[in-house]
């Protein structure tokens, strides 16, 4: 039985499988520039960040309708939980889908199927985070704002990602407080390829409340004291930050040097049919390269749970958190 974890850093479309690809790409007449799944896997190699998101847009071609947001999230749920994932907070890209004419409620009422009984089906408690991408302008984030009004409901906060170089958080402190003024939680990808600088101006200027990769952080002492002082949680993903080379091999990965420094870290999975792996597969991957014994492994599962937006059901989380602690490792 893998070790408990709530994953906090999931993009539901980074989840699409090459098989699950093909499978929408024939239900919804899409024709997807590859001879079949191998060669589909073969373009799963990135150069950097641009490259991966190039081929990420590219499939989504081929989610058209609410049964197929259905379909992808209920299929990383199932993956999730038998990778010990109890708890998820899950990523999603209004704009990508909107741009091609699947409309808000398709995507979010798609998803919701697949959420709502997540934890009947699959032991996991999910909640539903709306990202911004950085590369659209603050006005296309604001609409999309507007367009999930109708949902905030089902959508507990908002994040930001996408190409991160030249497109500093300060560009979205409109939207970030329009949304802090309906009470969505806020999130925000920084200091993977951009600088530590936009970490703190996500902190600053947006006033997020966890940071998404925060790797380059470490550049910045001061930055890192504050970071442990103010028990900001930083949602790595090792795996990720291998294969789009935000780090050249995972053993020279800094988590082990960030939790010395006593960092909130934890470690999930991003896009993990493109990278090489689940929560589980980032657990294993980073204790075979870095040698993370078990204290270190449990003090990640523990720190998932408590970076959890679960302030609602501190029950929950007291739960989660005891099972992190009798957790018996084989």
């Amino acid at each position: 039985m893998p070790l408990p974890a709530a994953e906090l850093h999931l993009h539901i479309e980074g989840t699409l499988e090459p098989e699950l690809a093909f499978e929408l790409a024939a239900r919804n007449g899409v024709e997807l520039p590859y001879a079949d799944t191998d060669q589909l896997r073969k373009a799963y190699q990135f150069e950097d960040l641009q490259s991966f998101l190039n081929l990420y847009y590219e499939l989504m071609a081929v989610l058209r309708t609410e049964r197929d947001f259905e379909d992808l999230a209920d299929a990383y749920l199932a993956r999730a939980a038998s990778q010990g994932v109890r708890h998820a907070e899950i990523f999603f890209d209004p704009q990508a889908h909107i741009a091609r004419g699947v409309g808000m409620g398709t995507v979010v009422e798609g998803l919701w199927r697949a959420l709502g009984s997540s934890e009947r089906n699959h032991g996991i408690s999910t909640q539903l985070i709306m990202c911004f991408l950085r590369d659209e302008s603050p006005e296309s984030a604001m609409a999309t704002l507007e367009a999930a009004k109708p949902y905030l409901d089902r959508i507990v906060g908002i994040g930001l990602d996408s190409a991160e170089v030249g497109h500093p958080p300060v560009k979205f402190r409109e939207v970030y407080e329009a949304a802090a003024e309906l009470g969505l939680r806020r999130v925000a990808h920084a200091g993977e390829e951009g600088p530590p600088e936009y970490i703190t101006e996500a902190l600053d200027v947006l006033g997020v409340e966890r940071i998404d990769h925060g790797l380059r952080c470490m550049e910045d002492p001061v930055l890192v004291e504050r970071l442990v002082r103010e028990r900001v949680p930083l949602t790595l993903c090792p795996l990720s930050n291998v294969r789009l080379r935000a780090v050249d091999v995972l053993a020279e990965h800094p988590l082990p040097a960030m939790l010395d420094a006593g960092l909130l870290c934890t470690v999930n999975s991003d896009d993990p049919a493109y990278f090489g792996g689940y929560v589980g597969d980032n657990f294993d991957a980073v204790r075979l390269a870095l040698g993370l014994g078990e204290d270190r492994l449990r003090e990640l599962a523990r720190n998932s749970f408590l970076a959890a937006f679960l302030e609602h059901d501190e029950e929950r989380r007291a739960g989660y958190l005891a099972e992190v602690a009798a957790y018996e490792f084989g």
